[in-house]
């Protein structure tokens, strides 16, 4: 499976779990909405910057970000 698709279904997993909306975590992570539904589909080829905004928005680490 391609890992833009694994880290984007994590996020939405991650996410969910928090029980927070798209633009919740947008607005935490400081990110766009837009961009957070690019990364859940897969879309993003996501920076390792925004990855580790996104793992402290969903407070998690990144080591936990990455038990797929």
């Amino acid at each position: 499976m391609d890992v833009k698709i694994l880290v984007g279904q994590r996020v939405k997993e991650l996410r969910n779990k928090l029980g927070i909306s798209q633009e919740e975590l947008a607005d935490i992570a400081g990110l766009d909405r837009t961009y957070i539904t690019s990364v859940e589909c897969g879309k993003r080829n996501i920076s390792i910057m925004n990855i580790e905004k996104l793992s402290i928005a969903l407070k998690v680490s990144l080591k936990e970000f990455f038990n797929f």
